[in-house]
Order: C-alpha cells, then sequence, then structure tokens
C-alpha cells in the first residue's frame, strides 16, 4: 500500500466551565488531534483500499498518545470520538478507512477502553468543519458523556487530501442531567452499560 504523507498536524483545545448555570471548579476539557494527509486514492476509484488501514494504524497511535498527553494521563480520559474529512478528489469511503486505525488505537492507548468509538465522515472542501460524536470509553449509553466537538482546519483538506481526527474528553457535559445509566455505574462487560 502507499505510504502515510503527512502535511501537517493540528490540535484544538477547550476548555468549558460552565453553559450557563454556575461555573465548574474543574472544567470539562474537550481535544481534537488532526492529521491531513495525502489521499493515495484521490481522482480516480480503487476497488482494493483496505490494506491502508494499516498503514494508517501507527497515525492513530501518535495521535492518540498526544492527545492522552494533552489530556494529563489515561486517568483524565472519559469520552472519546473519531472522524475523516475527505477532500473533493476523494469518496467517502476513503474517510472510513479511519474507523479501524482512529478506534483501535485510542482503545489501545488507553488500556481497558470498552465501547465502540462514535464516528462521522463526510467530503468537504478546505475549510468544511466537522461535528466529531463523543461518548463514554467504557459504556455508550453513559448520557452525560454523550457530546460532540466541532474540528477543522482552515486550509484542510485540499482535493487530494483526508483530514483525520480523533478527540478525547475529560468527562461528561457541564450540568448534565438528562438521567440515564450514570458513570459509577458502568457493568463494562460490553461496552454499552
Amino acid at each position: 500500500m502507499p505510504d502515510v504523507v503527512i502535511r501537517k498536524f493540528g490540535l484544538s483545545v477547550e476548555e468549558v466551565f460552565h453553559e450557563g448555570g454556575e461555573p465548574s471548579p474543574t472544567p470539562l476539557v474537550r481535544a481534537a488531534a488532526m492529521a491531513v494527509i495525502q489521499n493515495p486514492f484521490a481522482g480516480r476509484y480503487e476497488p482494493d483500499i483496505e490494506g491502508f488501514m494499516d498503514d494508517l494504524k501507527p497515525l492513530g497511535i501518535q495521535l492518540a498518545e498526544r492527545l492522552v498527553a494533552t489530556l494529563g494521563g489515561v486517568e483524565n480520559v472519559q469520552g472519546y470520538g473519531k472522524g475523516a474529512i475527505v477532500g473533493g478528489a476523494g469518496e467517502l469511503e476513503h474517510g472510513a478507512l479511519w474507523h479501524v486505525p482512529g478506534g483501535y488505537a485510542m482503545r489501545e492507548v488507553l488500556g481497558n477502553a470498552m465501547a465502540i468509538v462514535p464516528s462521522t465522515k463526510k467530503v468537504g472542501a478546505p475549510g468544511t468543519r466537522l461535528d466529531v460524536p463523543v461518548t463514554h470509553i467504557n459504556a455508550s449509553y453513559v448520557r452525560s458523556h454523550f457530546d460532540a466537538m466541532e474540528v477543522g482546519m482552515n486550509d484542510s483538506p485540499r482535493a487530494n487530501e483526508l483530514l483525520l481526527v480523533l478527540v478525547m474528553t475529560s468527562g461528561p457535559r457541564i450540568h448534565a442531567r438528562v438521567g440515564g445509566l450514570k458513570a459509577d455505574a458502568i457493568l463494562g462487560k460490553d461496552g454499552l452499560r
């Protein structure tokens, strides 16, 4: 398969203290690590693309490690998600190549994460924004951790590029109060509950 050609990295960090209620003494931290890479399949239909997922695995690990360092260690990570924006000369399926290397990288770096990593992807022009969904790392039904982070880069992706994203968060939404499974009640057996 082709080499992974990186044009640039990006890191975006948000610290949220309140959403209209009393400020929290500890902010929710949302962080996104991004990589803009050349799309080796841009401009043509290639029937056999699956092997490129293996080539992306080291990049997934690198981005996941950057996020863990940004959040101050594995013990500070409670939520995650992933996404991809495909440049205009590519196709949506090229963004799907990020599912395995992005998701498994975060699980590997975090150690014991059980939940499926939520994902989104789209085709877009430079400057396109993407809302990356987030759920709890060990149980997808923990409502307090249903969240999203908007990401993007002003010059990316160019037509022949992919913008690949991993997101991690430090906890629930600020002022979460819509009930459901609580994080301290997770059974952690199947990644759902």
